[in-house]
C-alpha cells in the first residue's frame, strides 16, 4: 500500500463502517425496544482512521401497546431518523473528499511517470 493515502484508505473504510451502522439504525427504526448504534472515527495509530462502536442506551418513546388489552406501554426505538439521515450526509461527505486525495494522489503519479516515462 502506498504509504501518503494509507490514513485516506483507512478514513474510507471508517466512513464505511459508520454508514453501516447508521443504515442499521434507520433498518431498525420502527422495531420496538431496538437501541441505536453510533460509530465515532478518531485518530489511531500511525494516522490511521480507528472506529469506536457503542450503543446508545437511552429510552425510546413509551406508547400504549394496541395489542394489550390492559392498556400496557411499550417502549419504542430510540433512533431518530433526521439524526441518522444528517450523519448519512456527513459520511458520505467524508467519504468523498478521501476519495478525492486519492483519485489526486493516482493522477499525480500518473502525471509524474508519464513525464518520466
Amino acid at each position: 500500500m502506498i504509504a501518503p493515502i494509507q490514513s485516506n484508505i483507512s478514513a474510507l473504510q471508517a466512513f464505511s463502517k459508520q454508514m453501516a451502522v447508521s443504515a442499521n439504525n434507520v433498518a431498525n427504526a420502527l422495531s420496538d425496544d431496538f437501541k441505536k448504534s453510533r460509530a465515532i472515527n478518531t485518530e489511531g495509530e500511525n494516522d490511521q482512521v480507528k472506529v469506536t462502536i457503542t450503543k446508545i442506551d437511552t429510552p425510546g418513546p413509551l406508547v400504549e401497546d394496541p395489542l394489550s388489552k390492559t392498556g400496557e406501554l411499550k417502549e419504542l426505538s430510540n433512533t431518530d431518523i433526521v439524526e441518522e439521515l444528517t450523519n448519512q450526509i456527513m459520511i458520505e461527505q467524508g467519504f468523498k473528499a478521501n476519495a478525492k486525495v486519492i483519485k489526486t494522489y493516482e493522477e499525480t503519479i500518473g502525471s509524474l511517470i508519464d513525464m518520466i516515462g
